[in-house]
């Protein structure tokens, strides 16, 4: 029988603390969904666009709370084998090859399918363990609905059956965190397992927060005019809007290269950090006049 994993945080203003001890500031919301999700035992969805700290924040939990972080980066054609288990066949094989003639059939098929060639992936391995464990299921929406039906029913009773070898219960309950960046919609049954939380991008004031714990060595006037900067090209129709880690990125590069202005001539010589797409920085220089 599962058991409840040992209450991981005490308070919402417990969580806001530890996460920002390990460099994530979260919002009180996001504080407030972290602590139900531990305090409830659910798996914690977590959707938004790309860049806005679905998946470091998965990290920060971990981090924070000195759990192992077992992460199932999921995309397009991923299967059961590679999310849940599969057998190391070459192995089996030579082990097959080695007891002809020495063994009955039964003896060497018992031996193929032991632990000794079983291999686990990030599902099996999560269940299994022992410790304090964070479950990363990032962009799930990336995979098949047979890949969200498998999750589904290993998040209802946190267990795996093996067929060769039996079923494997949990014995400490991991803390889940599914990150979606929304390309599909997901099933009505996975939702309802778990707590939802929408994350967008930061306003300005947490992301200028963000940015000078990430790079304190940075005036907080040039902080104030990247932000600015930032959110303008937020504000344009891109490819790729600007992640928040892309504007740290920013930030140390602005430093690495001794600029104290954020002048057209630094933002045009640094603009590749933020926007990684030729239309984008055409975009950016015809909307910024950096041309």
């Amino acid at each position: 029988m599962t058991l409840p994993q040992p209450a991981l945080f005490g308070s919402v203003d417990e969580v806001a603390e530890r996460l920002a001890g390990v460099g994530y500031l979260a919002s009180t919301a996001v504080a407030t969904t972290v602590f139900l999700a531990d305090r409830l035992g659910k798996p914690l969805l977590v959707e938004g666009p790309a860049g806005v700290g679905k998946t470091e924040l998965a990290k920060a939990v971990a981090e924070a709370t000195g759990s192992g972080l077992v992460r199932l980066q999921c995309y397009e054609g991923i299967d059961e084998a590679r999310a849940l288990y599969e057998w190391n066949h070459a192995k089996q094989l030579l082990r097959i090859t080695a007891g002809q003639g020495r063994e009955s059939w039964d003896e060497t098929r018992d031996d193929v399918f032991s632990e000794e060639f079983l291999l686990p992936r990030p599902l099996l391995t999560a269940i299994r363990r022992t410790e304090p464990t964070v479950l990363l299921v990032d962009e799930i929406d990336k995979a098949d609905v047979e890949v969200e039906g498998l999750l589904l029913e290993v998040l209802s009773d946190y267990q795996v059956t093996v067929p060769e070898m039996g079923t494997v219960h949990a014995s400490r309950r991991p803390f889940v965190v599914l990150t979606s960046n929304s390309t599909r919609e997901l099933s009505e049954a996975l939702k309802r397992r778990c707590l939802f939380l929408h994350l967008d991008f930061p306003d300005a004031d947490l992301e200028r927060r963000i940015v000078l714990s990430r790079v304190p060595e940075l005036p907080e006037a040039l902080v104030d005019a990247l932000v600015r900067t930032v959110r303008v090209l937020r504000g344009l129709e891109l490819r790729k809007s600007p992640s928040v880690a892309e504007t740290i990125d920013w930030g140390r590069t602005l430093l690495a290269l001794g600029m104290d202005t954020l002048d057209a001539d630094a933002v045009r010589a640094t603009l590749g950090v933020v926007l990684k797409h030729r239309s984008d920085v055409d975009r950016a220089v015809r909307e910024l006049k950096l041309d």
